[in-house]
Protein backbone atom coordinates (compact mmCIF):
# COMPACT_ATOMS: atom_id res chain seq x y z
CA UNK A 1 0.00 0.00 0.00
CA UNK A 2 1.50 3.27 -1.46
CA UNK A 3 -0.10 6.53 0.37
CA UNK A 4 -0.84 9.71 -1.85
CA UNK A 5 -0.15 12.82 -0.15
CA UNK A 6 -2.79 15.47 0.02
CA UNK A 7 -1.96 18.57 0.69
CA UNK A 8 -5.06 21.23 1.30
CA UNK A 9 -6.42 24.49 -0.26
CA UNK A 10 -6.09 27.08 2.27
CA UNK A 11 -9.71 28.22 1.77
CA UNK A 12 -12.55 26.61 -0.34
CA UNK A 13 -16.15 27.03 -1.50
CA UNK A 14 -17.99 27.00 1.67
CA UNK A 15 -21.55 24.97 1.07
CA UNK A 16 -23.00 28.66 2.72
CA UNK A 17 -22.29 29.86 -0.25
CA UNK A 18 -23.42 27.84 -2.72
CA UNK A 19 -26.17 27.40 -1.27
CA UNK A 20 -26.93 31.48 -1.20
CA UNK A 21 -25.85 30.98 -4.98
CA UNK A 22 -22.88 33.42 -4.88
CA UNK A 23 -19.30 32.06 -4.49
CA UNK A 24 -16.60 34.46 -3.37
CA UNK A 25 -13.30 34.60 -4.80
CA UNK A 26 -11.13 31.83 -3.58
CA UNK A 27 -10.52 28.16 -4.52
CA UNK A 28 -12.23 24.76 -4.42
CA UNK A 29 -9.64 21.96 -3.20
CA UNK A 30 -9.14 19.23 -6.15
CA UNK A 31 -7.13 16.71 -6.49
CA UNK A 32 -4.36 16.64 -9.12
CA UNK A 33 -4.56 12.85 -10.75
CA UNK A 34 -0.75 13.04 -11.53
CA UNK A 35 1.10 14.23 -8.69
CA UNK A 36 -1.47 13.10 -5.73
CA UNK A 37 -1.66 16.27 -4.06
CA UNK A 38 -5.19 18.68 -4.29
CA UNK A 39 -4.71 22.00 -6.27
CA UNK A 40 -5.99 25.21 -5.90
CA UNK A 41 -9.25 26.06 -8.68
CA UNK A 42 -10.22 29.42 -8.74
CA UNK A 43 -13.83 30.28 -9.12
CA UNK A 44 -15.11 33.35 -9.79
CA UNK A 45 -17.47 35.72 -7.84
CA UNK A 46 -21.21 36.04 -8.83
CA UNK A 47 -24.14 33.84 -9.09
CA UNK A 48 -23.50 29.67 -9.35
CA UNK A 49 -25.29 28.51 -12.45
CA UNK A 50 -27.93 25.75 -12.23
CA UNK A 51 -27.40 23.74 -14.97
CA UNK A 52 -31.74 23.93 -15.54
CA UNK A 53 -31.25 23.69 -19.33
CA UNK A 54 -30.63 20.31 -18.64
CA UNK A 55 -33.63 19.65 -16.39
CA UNK A 56 -36.53 17.44 -18.05
CA UNK A 57 -34.28 16.95 -20.87
CA UNK A 58 -34.98 13.71 -22.23
CA UNK A 59 -33.00 11.04 -22.85
CA UNK A 60 -32.50 8.78 -25.84
CA UNK A 61 -34.81 6.15 -26.19
CA UNK A 62 -36.38 7.77 -22.99
CA UNK A 63 -39.77 9.02 -23.85
CA UNK A 64 -42.14 10.60 -21.46
CA UNK A 65 -45.61 9.74 -23.25
CA UNK A 66 -47.96 10.75 -20.17
CA UNK A 67 -45.75 10.57 -17.68
CA UNK A 68 -46.01 13.30 -15.44
CA UNK A 69 -42.20 14.32 -13.82
CA UNK A 70 -43.15 17.32 -11.95
CA UNK A 71 -42.79 15.65 -8.21
CA UNK A 72 -38.79 14.05 -9.76
CA UNK A 73 -38.56 17.94 -11.07
CA UNK A 74 -39.17 19.40 -7.83
CA UNK A 75 -37.18 17.04 -6.09
CA UNK A 76 -33.99 17.94 -7.98
CA UNK A 77 -34.65 21.37 -7.90
CA UNK A 78 -32.27 24.54 -6.54
CA UNK A 79 -28.86 22.68 -6.85
CA UNK A 80 -26.43 23.63 -6.15
CA UNK A 81 -26.79 23.85 -2.51
CA UNK A 82 -25.18 22.99 1.05
CA UNK A 83 -26.48 19.29 0.46
CA UNK A 84 -25.76 18.34 -3.00
CA UNK A 85 -24.06 20.32 -6.51
CA UNK A 86 -25.89 18.15 -9.14
CA UNK A 87 -28.39 15.06 -9.69
CA UNK A 88 -29.30 13.12 -12.26
CA UNK A 89 -32.35 10.92 -12.52
CA UNK A 90 -33.97 8.31 -15.00
CA UNK A 91 -37.50 6.45 -14.37
CA UNK A 92 -40.12 4.25 -16.14
CA UNK A 93 -43.10 3.69 -15.50
CA UNK A 94 -46.16 2.15 -17.64
CA UNK A 95 -46.86 5.85 -18.64
CA UNK A 96 -43.76 6.59 -20.04
CA UNK A 97 -39.85 7.17 -19.42
CA UNK A 98 -38.28 11.03 -18.00
CA UNK A 99 -34.91 11.52 -17.47
CA UNK A 100 -33.55 15.10 -15.52
CA UNK A 101 -30.53 16.55 -14.71
CA UNK A 102 -30.00 20.04 -12.82
CA UNK A 103 -27.02 21.80 -10.72
CA UNK A 104 -23.38 21.72 -11.83
CA UNK A 105 -20.46 19.74 -13.80
CA UNK A 106 -18.22 21.60 -10.83
CA UNK A 107 -18.09 24.57 -8.89
CA UNK A 108 -15.23 25.99 -10.77
CA UNK A 109 -16.39 26.06 -14.48
CA UNK A 110 -20.34 26.34 -13.10
CA UNK A 111 -21.46 24.56 -16.59
CA UNK A 112 -24.19 22.09 -16.47
CA UNK A 113 -24.04 18.56 -15.88
CA UNK A 114 -22.96 17.06 -19.54
CA UNK A 115 -25.36 14.34 -21.14
CA UNK A 116 -24.88 10.87 -20.49
CA UNK A 117 -22.85 11.98 -17.48
CA UNK A 118 -20.38 9.06 -15.73
CA UNK A 119 -20.38 8.68 -11.87
CA UNK A 120 -18.94 6.41 -9.29
CA UNK A 121 -21.97 3.48 -8.63
CA UNK A 122 -20.63 2.91 -5.38
CA UNK A 123 -22.12 -0.70 -4.02
CA UNK A 124 -24.22 -1.14 -7.14
CA UNK A 125 -21.25 -2.87 -8.44
CA UNK A 126 -22.44 -5.75 -6.36
CA UNK A 127 -25.32 -6.45 -8.85
CA UNK A 128 -22.32 -6.44 -11.64
CA UNK A 129 -20.13 -8.59 -9.53
CA UNK A 130 -23.02 -10.99 -8.67
CA UNK A 131 -24.51 -11.27 -11.86
CA UNK A 132 -20.45 -12.23 -12.98
CA UNK A 133 -20.44 -14.86 -10.26
CA UNK A 134 -24.09 -16.62 -11.53
CA UNK A 135 -22.53 -16.51 -15.22
CA UNK A 136 -19.85 -18.47 -14.18
CA UNK A 137 -22.05 -20.79 -12.21
CA UNK A 138 -24.28 -21.43 -15.07
CA UNK A 139 -21.28 -22.20 -17.16
CA UNK A 140 -20.24 -24.89 -14.79
CA UNK A 141 -17.43 -23.21 -13.63
CA UNK A 142 -18.55 -22.42 -10.19
CA UNK A 143 -20.42 -24.14 -7.48
CA UNK A 144 -22.20 -22.04 -5.27
CA UNK A 145 -22.53 -24.31 -2.79
CA UNK A 146 -19.12 -24.77 -3.33
CA UNK A 147 -16.25 -24.17 -0.07
CA UNK A 148 -14.50 -20.59 -1.11
CA UNK A 149 -11.10 -22.25 -0.18
CA UNK A 150 -11.55 -24.67 -2.82
CA UNK A 151 -11.30 -21.92 -5.38
CA UNK A 152 -8.57 -19.66 -3.28
CA UNK A 153 -6.65 -21.98 -1.41
CA UNK A 154 -4.77 -19.87 1.39
CA UNK A 155 -7.03 -16.83 0.68
CA UNK A 156 -7.77 -17.88 5.02
CA UNK A 157 -6.54 -19.47 7.66
CA UNK A 158 -6.61 -23.28 7.51
CA UNK A 159 -8.45 -23.46 10.59
CA UNK A 160 -11.33 -21.30 8.98
CA UNK A 161 -14.88 -22.35 8.68
CA UNK A 162 -16.13 -23.46 5.30
CA UNK A 163 -17.12 -20.66 3.36
CA UNK A 164 -19.72 -20.93 0.47
CA UNK A 165 -19.26 -19.23 -2.53
CA UNK A 166 -23.30 -18.16 -2.29
CA UNK A 167 -22.29 -16.91 1.40
CA UNK A 168 -20.15 -14.61 -0.28
CA UNK A 169 -23.12 -13.20 -2.45
CA UNK A 170 -26.17 -12.95 0.06
CA UNK A 171 -23.57 -11.68 2.97
CA UNK A 172 -23.92 -14.09 4.96
CA UNK A 173 -20.25 -15.46 5.04
CA UNK A 174 -19.42 -13.72 8.42
CA UNK A 175 -15.32 -12.79 7.44
CA UNK A 176 -14.63 -9.76 9.35
CA UNK A 177 -14.53 -6.29 7.92
CA UNK A 178 -11.00 -4.24 8.65
CA UNK A 179 -10.88 -1.61 10.59
CA UNK A 180 -9.78 1.75 9.13
CA UNK A 181 -9.87 5.38 10.96
CA UNK A 182 -12.87 7.18 10.22
CA UNK A 183 -12.16 10.47 9.83
CA UNK A 184 -12.80 12.56 6.25
CA UNK A 185 -9.24 14.37 6.85
CA UNK A 186 -7.62 10.72 7.04
CA UNK A 187 -9.84 9.35 4.39
CA UNK A 188 -8.66 12.77 2.20
CA UNK A 189 -5.09 12.32 3.25
CA UNK A 190 -5.00 8.53 1.68
CA UNK A 191 -7.05 8.93 -0.93
CA UNK A 192 -4.67 7.56 -3.48
CA UNK A 193 -3.42 5.26 -1.34
CA UNK A 194 -3.82 1.70 -3.47
CA UNK A 195 -4.88 -1.79 -1.61
CA UNK A 196 -5.02 -5.31 -3.06
CA UNK A 197 -7.51 -7.69 -2.47
CA UNK A 198 -5.30 -9.75 -0.52
CA UNK A 199 -4.03 -7.17 2.00
CA UNK A 200 -7.75 -6.12 2.72
CA UNK A 201 -8.94 -9.12 3.20
CA UNK A 202 -5.74 -10.17 5.60
CA UNK A 203 -6.80 -6.85 7.56
CA UNK A 204 -10.27 -7.95 7.79
CA UNK A 205 -9.18 -11.08 9.05
CA UNK A 206 -7.21 -9.12 12.72
CA UNK A 207 -10.60 -8.75 13.64
CA UNK A 208 -13.05 -11.57 15.04
CA UNK A 209 -16.03 -13.50 13.14
CA UNK A 210 -19.46 -11.54 14.71
CA UNK A 211 -21.17 -15.44 13.56
CA UNK A 212 -20.49 -18.07 12.21
CA UNK A 213 -21.09 -18.86 8.21
CA UNK A 214 -24.18 -18.99 7.40
CA UNK A 215 -25.71 -18.42 10.83
CA UNK A 216 -26.66 -14.43 10.11
CA UNK A 217 -26.62 -12.00 7.75
CA UNK A 218 -24.20 -8.92 8.48
CA UNK A 219 -24.25 -6.06 5.05
CA UNK A 220 -20.29 -5.96 3.97
CA UNK A 221 -18.04 -5.45 1.14
CA UNK A 222 -16.02 -8.41 2.34
CA UNK A 223 -17.56 -10.71 0.74
CA UNK A 224 -17.73 -9.15 -2.84
CA UNK A 225 -14.20 -8.30 -2.47
CA UNK A 226 -13.46 -11.95 -1.94
CA UNK A 227 -15.80 -12.63 -4.91
CA UNK A 228 -13.84 -10.37 -7.43
CA UNK A 229 -10.52 -12.44 -6.14
CA UNK A 230 -12.73 -16.02 -7.14
CA UNK A 231 -13.63 -14.36 -10.90
CA UNK A 232 -10.00 -13.64 -11.27
CA UNK A 233 -9.03 -17.53 -9.86
CA UNK A 234 -11.51 -19.45 -12.11
CA UNK A 235 -11.38 -16.92 -15.52
CA UNK A 236 -7.32 -16.51 -15.32
CA UNK A 237 -8.41 -12.46 -16.41
CA UNK A 238 -8.94 -9.54 -14.40
CA UNK A 239 -11.92 -8.56 -13.03
CA UNK A 240 -11.73 -5.23 -15.28
CA UNK A 241 -11.83 -7.65 -17.81
CA UNK A 242 -14.46 -10.21 -17.10
CA UNK A 243 -16.80 -6.66 -16.43
CA UNK A 244 -15.74 -5.56 -19.64
CA UNK A 245 -16.17 -8.74 -22.06
CA UNK A 246 -19.46 -10.63 -20.16
CA UNK A 247 -21.35 -7.55 -19.52
CA UNK A 248 -20.57 -3.97 -20.95
CA UNK A 249 -19.31 -4.74 -24.47
CA UNK A 250 -22.35 -7.60 -25.01
CA UNK A 251 -25.17 -5.31 -23.76
CA UNK A 252 -23.48 -1.70 -25.18
CA UNK A 253 -22.35 -0.25 -22.23
CA UNK A 254 -20.14 2.39 -22.97
CA UNK A 255 -20.03 4.10 -20.08
CA UNK A 256 -19.15 1.02 -17.33
CA UNK A 257 -16.19 -0.15 -16.61
CA UNK A 258 -14.45 -1.03 -13.54
CA UNK A 259 -10.91 1.52 -13.20
CA UNK A 260 -8.77 -0.81 -11.56
CA UNK A 261 -5.83 1.78 -10.07
CA UNK A 262 -7.09 4.80 -11.67
CA UNK A 263 -8.55 7.36 -9.26
CA UNK A 264 -9.97 9.61 -12.20
CA UNK A 265 -13.34 8.94 -13.29
CA UNK A 266 -12.44 8.88 -16.98
CA UNK A 267 -15.00 10.88 -19.90
CA UNK A 268 -17.75 13.07 -19.24
CA UNK A 269 -18.82 13.40 -15.55
CA UNK A 270 -20.18 16.12 -12.66
CA UNK A 271 -17.15 16.48 -10.17
CA UNK A 272 -18.47 15.11 -6.45
CA UNK A 273 -17.70 17.10 -3.32
CA UNK A 274 -17.18 16.40 0.20
CA UNK A 275 -18.11 18.87 2.87
CA UNK A 276 -14.94 19.31 5.61
CA UNK A 277 -14.82 21.18 8.49
CA UNK A 278 -11.70 23.42 9.41
CA UNK A 279 -11.20 25.88 11.55
CA UNK A 280 -14.87 26.14 12.18
CA UNK A 281 -15.64 26.84 8.71
CA UNK A 282 -17.50 23.96 6.62
CA UNK A 283 -15.25 23.48 3.12
CA UNK A 284 -15.93 21.63 -0.05
CA UNK A 285 -13.40 19.81 -1.16
CA UNK A 286 -13.38 18.37 -4.72
CA UNK A 287 -13.58 14.24 -4.49
CA UNK A 288 -13.81 13.82 -8.23
CA UNK A 289 -10.38 11.47 -8.10
CA UNK A 290 -10.30 9.35 -5.52
CA UNK A 291 -8.37 5.69 -5.61
CA UNK A 292 -10.93 2.99 -5.37
CA UNK A 293 -8.81 0.05 -4.70
CA UNK A 294 -10.04 -0.65 -1.37
CA UNK A 295 -13.71 -1.56 -2.37
CA UNK A 296 -12.60 -3.71 -5.87
CA UNK A 297 -15.27 -5.52 -6.96
CA UNK A 298 -17.54 -4.07 -4.39
CA UNK A 299 -18.32 -0.84 -4.89
CA UNK A 300 -15.68 0.61 -7.70
CA UNK A 301 -17.45 0.19 -10.96
CA UNK A 302 -18.35 3.89 -13.09
CA UNK A 303 -21.40 4.09 -15.01
CA UNK A 304 -24.43 6.23 -16.29
CA UNK A 305 -28.01 6.30 -16.08
CA UNK A 306 -28.72 4.69 -19.51
CA UNK A 307 -26.29 2.54 -18.81
CA UNK A 308 -27.54 1.15 -15.90
CA UNK A 309 -30.86 0.68 -16.96
CA UNK A 310 -29.93 -0.96 -19.76
CA UNK A 311 -27.69 -3.46 -17.66
CA UNK A 312 -31.31 -3.67 -15.34
CA UNK A 313 -33.63 -4.30 -17.47
CA UNK A 314 -31.23 -7.10 -19.51
CA UNK A 315 -30.81 -8.91 -15.98
CA UNK A 316 -34.07 -8.94 -14.90
CA UNK A 317 -35.18 -10.20 -18.28
CA UNK A 318 -32.64 -13.25 -18.19
CA UNK A 319 -30.05 -12.15 -20.90
CA UNK A 320 -27.48 -11.58 -18.16
CA UNK A 321 -27.61 -14.61 -16.15
CA UNK A 322 -29.73 -17.26 -16.97
CA UNK A 323 -32.38 -19.69 -15.40
CA UNK A 324 -32.18 -20.83 -12.72
CA UNK A 325 -29.36 -18.80 -11.19
CA UNK A 326 -31.51 -15.86 -11.74
CA UNK A 327 -33.59 -16.95 -8.91
CA UNK A 328 -30.37 -16.29 -6.65
CA UNK A 329 -30.92 -12.56 -7.03
CA UNK A 330 -34.50 -12.67 -6.24
CA UNK A 331 -34.14 -15.12 -3.40
CA UNK A 332 -33.52 -13.85 0.24
CA UNK A 333 -31.72 -16.15 3.12
CA UNK A 334 -33.49 -17.55 5.81
CA UNK A 335 -31.43 -16.16 8.41
CA UNK A 336 -31.51 -13.04 10.87
CA UNK A 337 -29.42 -10.16 10.17
CA UNK A 338 -27.22 -9.69 13.22
CA UNK A 339 -29.82 -6.80 14.44
CA UNK A 340 -32.05 -9.59 14.54
CA UNK A 341 -34.69 -8.46 11.84
CA UNK A 342 -35.05 -10.66 8.69
CA UNK A 343 -32.65 -10.70 5.65
CA UNK A 344 -33.16 -7.86 3.21
CA UNK A 345 -30.09 -8.76 0.90
CA UNK A 346 -30.04 -11.41 -1.81
CA UNK A 347 -27.25 -11.95 -4.30
CA UNK A 348 -26.86 -8.64 -5.59
CA UNK A 349 -29.63 -6.72 -4.29
CA UNK A 350 -31.93 -5.36 -1.66
CA UNK A 351 -35.22 -6.31 -1.17
CA UNK A 352 -37.50 -3.31 -0.63
CA UNK A 353 -41.40 -4.16 0.59
CA UNK A 354 -43.68 -1.64 -0.34
CA UNK A 355 -46.82 -0.28 1.38
CA UNK A 356 -48.84 -2.19 -1.48
CA UNK A 357 -47.36 -5.74 -0.92
CA UNK A 358 -44.60 -5.24 -3.89
CA UNK A 359 -41.22 -5.60 -3.84
CA UNK A 360 -38.78 -2.98 -5.56
CA UNK A 361 -35.13 -5.14 -5.96
CA UNK A 362 -32.86 -2.20 -6.16
CA UNK A 363 -28.62 -1.60 -4.91
CA UNK A 364 -27.63 1.59 -3.56
CA UNK A 365 -24.16 2.63 -3.75
CA UNK A 366 -22.10 5.76 -1.99
CA UNK A 367 -18.45 7.01 -2.30
CA UNK A 368 -16.97 10.15 -1.39
CA UNK A 369 -19.04 12.82 -3.37
CA UNK A 370 -21.41 10.31 -5.01
CA UNK A 371 -24.65 8.95 -4.14
CA UNK A 372 -26.18 6.47 -6.65
CA UNK A 373 -29.01 3.50 -7.32
CA UNK A 374 -30.55 1.42 -9.32
CA UNK A 375 -34.27 -0.25 -8.66
CA UNK A 376 -36.98 -2.34 -10.35
CA UNK A 377 -39.95 -4.26 -9.90
CA UNK A 378 -39.08 -7.92 -10.61
CA UNK A 379 -40.87 -7.28 -14.44
CA UNK A 380 -39.75 -4.20 -14.59
CA UNK A 381 -42.53 -2.17 -15.55
CA UNK A 382 -41.24 0.47 -13.04
CA UNK A 383 -37.14 1.15 -12.69
CA UNK A 384 -35.51 4.04 -11.21
CA UNK A 385 -31.75 5.23 -11.62
CA UNK A 386 -30.15 8.53 -9.67
CA UNK A 387 -27.10 9.76 -9.26
CA UNK A 388 -26.26 12.78 -6.80
CA UNK A 389 -23.35 14.68 -6.09
CA UNK A 390 -24.06 15.02 -2.47
CA UNK A 391 -21.53 17.10 -0.09
CA UNK A 392 -21.38 13.80 2.84
CA UNK A 393 -22.37 10.74 0.55
CA UNK A 394 -20.83 8.80 3.33
CA UNK A 395 -22.35 10.69 6.42
CA UNK A 396 -24.78 9.03 8.73
CA UNK A 397 -27.93 10.21 7.38
CA UNK A 398 -29.00 10.03 3.95
CA UNK A 399 -28.93 13.20 1.20
CA UNK A 400 -32.47 15.22 1.66
CA UNK A 401 -31.57 15.71 -1.78
CA UNK A 402 -31.70 11.36 -1.94
CA UNK A 403 -34.23 11.62 0.31
CA UNK A 404 -36.45 13.42 -1.98
CA UNK A 405 -35.23 11.63 -5.13
CA UNK A 406 -36.73 8.53 -3.52
CA UNK A 407 -39.80 9.66 -2.07
CA UNK A 408 -40.81 11.50 -5.48
CA UNK A 409 -40.09 8.01 -7.38
CA UNK A 410 -42.37 5.87 -4.98
CA UNK A 411 -45.31 8.46 -5.46
CA UNK A 412 -45.14 7.73 -8.96
CA UNK A 413 -45.29 4.34 -8.47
Amino acid sequence: MAAGSVAASSTAVTPAAVASGSVASGSVASGSVASGSVASGSVASGSVGTGTAALGRGGAGCRPGTLDPGPLRAAIAGLPSADATSAQVRITTPEGCWTGTNGVRDLRAQAPVPPHARFRVGSATKVFTAALVLQLAAEGRVDLNGPVQGYLPGLLPADYPTVTVRQLLDHTSGIPSPTMPGGVEWQLAHRYDRWTPEQIVRRGLDNGRRFEPGEKQHYTNMGYIVAGLLIEKVTGHSYEAELDRRIARPLGLRDTYAPGDDPRIRGPHAHGYQAVVRGGVTELVDATTWSQTFTPASGDVISSLADLDTFITALFTGRVVPEPQLTEMFTLPQVDDVEGGPARYSAGLTAMPLPNGETLWAKTGSRFGYLAAVASTRDGRFRVEYSITATNAKGEELSATAQAVIGAALGMF
